[in-house]
């Protein structure tokens, strides 16, 4: 039903990545703040020039909501809507830290209908289309299926862990791994290759709409603290609750556990 939309978005990833990588292997990476701790660089302006000639060419129907794009009304009106982070994971791009990624998701309704999120550095692709699974590189994934928070790996933002806000946990989980890009962390756990992820802080739907597709698709539970499903294309983009994404026997431990 979205197979066109899926290779196009897959296509994209990777053009947008090659755009990155030039930037990544770069001395020069033109970084400026847009505010407080959130720095944006050419490179994230370039590729995200380059995704929305590509896809609104592609399906000039569709909406576009992204994070270095200008945002506009017009989306609110559209049943079908592209959300993107041209390159989720700036500061650790900044650092040389191969843990960024591309991330795009098509919504309809609402509802993600289509997860991409390709991580340039490592050539690692994720994909998937509604009612059809998850594949990364080619090969077709699934959570984990662990039962116990003990055997599991919980992966977090490298800055929360820092400020010492999973230090009351510690003993709770195998491991708790700090690794940059909310996707990135997202599409890992939607392999199986870590059983948990989790953040506390707020997000903003094109941080989480395409890990939220591969989650939900690699028989995985995606939600807030609070039990509910994320509803995309709002006015505010910003969502302010606690997000865990695992098997569903996880989630219940998880939820309990930071409520």
């Amino acid at each position: 039903m979205f197979n066109e939309e899926l290779i196009s978005a897959k296509v994209a990833a990777r053009n947008a990545g090659k755009i990155l990588m030039k930037y990544y292997e770069s001395s020069d990476k033109e970084i400026k703040m847009k505010g407080a701790n959130n720095p944006v660089t050419i490179a994230d302006q370039e590729a995200d020039k380059y995704l929305f000639n590509f896809l609104t060419n592609e399906f000039p129907e569709y909406g576009w909501l992204s994070e270095e794009t200008l945002d506009t009304q017009e989306r609110l009106e559209k049943n079908r809507v592209w959300v993107v982070d041209p390159l989720d994971g700036t500061k650790e791009f900044i650092e040389g830290v191969p843990h960024f990624s591309v991330s795009i998701g098509l919504v309809e309704n609402g509802e993600p209908v289509i997860g991409v999120i390709y991580n340039p550095a490592t050539e690692e692709m994720f994909s998937c289309e509604k009612g059809k699974g998850v594949y990364m590189n080619g090969e077709k994934v699934s959570v984990s299926n662990k039962k116990n928070l003990i055997n599991s790996t919980i992966v977090v933002s490298r800055s929360e862990l820092k400020r010492g806000e999973w230090e009351p946990f510690k003993k709770q989980f195998k491991s708790i791994k700090p690794i940059g890009s909310v996707a990135y962390k997202l599409a890992l756990v939607s392999a199986g290759r870590y059983e948990i992820f989790a953040t506390i802080a707020p997000k903003n739907e094109w941080d989480v709409c395409a890990g939220d597709c591969l989650i939900s698709e690699s028989n995985g539970t995606f939600k807030t603290i609070n039990d509910k499903k994320i509803i995309y294309n709002q006015k505010k983009t910003l969502v302010t609750d606690t997000i865990i994404a695992t098997n569903s026997i996880l989630f219940e431990g998880v939820s309990d556990l930071l409520f």
